[in-house]
């Protein structure tokens, strides 16, 4: 058997043909769909990179883990403490190791550990190649350093291979003389409008439409499709344009080793894809341009589709399920166990039988986390998302917010005071479950709240008194005062 497992840096599920969109984006990607199993409302747990990759990994939640940031405590694994032994348990049950003890040799190109410390994240792979950009590379430097092993390795049987692209993530960074065609193709949704981006140009907050660099518009050289600024309505369509030029490139890059397997007889019923990403991207939701910095829907629905030996092909899975089900259910496909010392448990639900004849495994609802750039607990329930905002980031954001998912898509009408009824139902569910979480967890601390005590999130530690002095004399100077207010102890 041959695993093969496309592992896509903010890849947002909506942005792809096979989840219904209208622009031709993911042509390989969407064939492999149809080839097998695609989850249809399929989340990130923990968002954005470093805590959804510790999710994935280990098979358990940020509040266990201990990883919901980009910084400070709340960035590093738990210790197991004194019942580790010579390794520890995380370790022994991640995801990639479950391929590793069932026989196969495994290698991954990826430049994520390097770039977040993130050194659990090795832990079963033989070979690890590391282009060296720390995720600032681009698929060019990566696929050929594939097929190079391909080319030496692909015909031997039992391995699986991840492979890391992050050509979604901003910046956008497709090589200047890549053409997608897609320019020439509407937006299938436009429904940023004049008075919406007029709206956006008032944004308080990072990575709004006057700072396209989180918290200042300076521009890179390196990367001359991504600009510091949006001015106008065409800059933004243009801008929005890049991000699926980068989902399509990474399609073609994908679409070389698919092409390559085929030329050599390989891409057969014995092998296996995994297609994921780590999290979605913001388009102007919120005001926000190309960042992953909410616990939202287009953030944490992630795409997830698993073509397996024997399972189910052209499949739809509906219900909700989350990356902390993937270790678990490669566990079961794979017929490997628990390595535990001290009760090691998985919080992920195996969906095996989900792919094999479409048994429902899915779970009443998601809960999402977000602590890197804001600081919120979100419920995907029902056709509604609700959050709760603890730390806003930097932005004015109401404590409470509630969206009618199908119907409101890019979250322009909060319905908290119209529905108190469902924002008391999302209340519950968010507090049910951080109860039961904390009830089974080795330690007393929510790694959100660590979080809150050392300073707030990591992207927004130390930045505001500097983008409130940037304020000053725009249009947006409003945006001082209110900051203030809301941020006082976190300004300094």
């Amino acid at each position: 058997m041959r695993v093969l497992m496309f592992d896509i840096d903010t890849l947002r599920a909506d942005h792809m043909g096979c989840y219904g969109y209208g622009r031709n984006t993911t042509p390989v990607m969407d064939e492999i769909a149809k080839e097998g199993v695609r989850f249809e409302d399929y989340y990130c747990p923990n968002a954005p990179c470093l805590p959804s990759r510790a999710s994935m990994i280990s098979g358990q939640y940020g509040i266990h883990n201990g990883i919901v940031g980009h910084g400070g405590t709340a960035a590093d694994m738990r210790l197991q403490g004194r019942s580790r032994s010579f390794t520890d348990e995380v370790s022994e049950n991640g995801l990639f190791m479950q391929f590793r003890r069932a026989g196969m040799h495994t290698v991954s190109f990826s430049t994520f550990a390097e770039r977040h410390s993130a050194w659990w994240f090795n832990a079963g792979f033989n070979e690890c190649y590391n282009v060296g950009r720390r995720g600032g590379e681009s698929a060019e430097m990566v696929t050929p350093e594939v097929l190079k092993w391909l080319e030496r390795n692909g015909k031997e049987d039992n391995w699986m291979m991840h492979v890391h692209y992050w050509d979604p993530h901003t910046p956008y960074r497709t090589p200047v003389d890549y053409k997608s065609g897609l320019e020439d193709t509407p937006m299938p949704d436009d429904w940023i409008t004049e008075e919406i981006f007029a709206e956006h140009l008032l944004h308080i907050g990072p990575h709004g439409a006057n700072e396209i660099n989180m918290w200042n518009d300076d521009h890179f050289a390196q990367w001359p499709k991504h600009p510091g600024s949006l001015k106008n309505l065409e800059e933004a369509k243009r801008f929005l344009n890049s991000y699926d030029d980068g989902v399509r490139y990474t399609d073609d890059n994908i679409g070389q080793i698919i092409g390559w397997l085929k030329e050599n007889g390989l891409y057969d019923d014995d092998l296996a894809i995994i297609i994921t990403a780590d999290h979605g991207e913001d388009l102007g939701e919120f005001g926000v341009y190309a960042e992953h910095g909410m616990a939202d829907d287009p953030v944490c629905r992630i795409p997830l589709i698993i073509r397996w030996p024997g399972m189910r092909k052209g499949a739809v899975v509906k219900g909700f399920h989350d990356n902390t089900d993937l270790a678990p259910t490669m566990q079961e496909l794979l017929g490997t166990s628990l390595v535990t010392w001290d009760n090691f448990r998985y919080d992920g639900v195996s969906f095996a039988k989900a792919l094999k004849d479409g048994t429902d495994c899915s779970k009443p609802y998601a809960v999402l986390t977000q602590c890197a750039h804001v600081c919120q607990r979100s419920v995907r329930f029902d056709d509604y998302i609700y959050i709760r905002t603890v730390h806003g980031g930097g932005h004015l954001l109401p404590d409470e917010m509630l969206f009618h998912v199908k119907e409101d898509p890019h979250e322009l009408h909060n319905l908290a005071t119209e529905r108190p009824d469902l924002c008391a139902k999302g209340a519950k569910m968010i507090l049910d479950w951080t109860d039961s979480m904390m009830k089974s967890s080795r330690s007393d601390v929510d790694p959100m709240w660590t979080v809150m005590r050392e300073g707030g999130p990591e992207h927004c530690r130390g930045a505001l008194k500097g983008y409130m002095e940037r304020l000053k004399g725009t249009p947006r100077e409003y945006g001082i005062e209110l900051l203030q207010e809301k941020y006082g102890e976190f300004i300094f």
